[in-house]
């Protein structure tokens, strides 16, 4: 029997007033409405927490969801603040760069399941997978500005 996972909320990781903040962010240095706005940080969030909690899965972020990453990442106060409530240190971001050796690019099929096995919800229209493995890399993404598969 299999048992159900209760839905974590990402707005409970960080207090109101970073959360709406972050929004705004969003908002205004990626043109989106305040309702995508709220979902790519909520997914960013879910992302953050769970690469935290599952190191043993190499996770990367859609680009959509990245948007959110890197509005986080640059507001740097509440970042750490975050960073530090949920995994004790810094969680640092370093880009995938298709051209660099001795790593694959972090599948989004592997991110996206991961995720779900938290217990958060998946916005799947941010991440541009129906739990295919897919990476953020456009060597190979149906979105990919060189020609997908």
């Amino acid at each position: 029997m299999a048992t159900a996972v209760r839905l974590r909320d990402p707005r409970t990781c960080v207090i109101p007033e970073v959360w709406e903040g972050e929004v705004q962010l969003i908002m205004r240095d990626h043109g989106m409405d305040h309702e995508t706005a709220e979902r790519t940080f909520g997914q960013t969030i879910a992302y953050l927490v769970t690469s935290t909690e599952r190191s043993d899965v190499h996770m990367g972020p859609a680009p959509r969801v990245d948007f959110g990453v890197h509005s986080f990442v640059l507001d740097s106060i509440n970042y750490t603040a975050f960073c530090n409530a949920v995994a004790g240190h810094y969680i640092h971001h370093v880009p995938h760069l298709p051209q660099q050796k001795g790593g694959e690019a972090p599948s989004l099929g592997e991110t996206v399941r991961a995720i779900k096995a938290a217990g958060f919800a998946v916005n799947h229209d941010l991440w541009n997978a129906d739990e295919a493995d897919c990476s953020q890399c456009h060597a190979g993404c149906t979105d990919s500005p060189v020609g997908g598969k």
